[in-house]
């Protein structure tokens, strides 16, 4: 199971990479006011993954902490 995971994370990277030159390239072209758009939309995209990570999280930590 483990190699399976580490053979598709090794695969993954060269098709998750491009994706990065195209949004640089195409924030290169922007003015001002898309760019401050552009990064506005990257962080409110991913707000509501981060906060439920982030809660799943705390959760887990205030279970599994020990009793000393």
């Amino acid at each position: 199971m483990g190699l399976l995971l580490l053979v598709c994370v090794l695969l993954a990277g060269p098709a998750i990479g491009q994706g990065c030159s195209v949004c640089t390239k195409t924030a290169q072209g922007l003015d001002d006011k898309s760019a401050k758009g552009l990064n506005g939309g990257i962080v409110y995209l991913a707000f509501l993954p981060l906060v439920l990570m982030g809660t799943v999280g705390i959760i887990w930590w205030r279970n599994n902490k020990s009793g000393a």
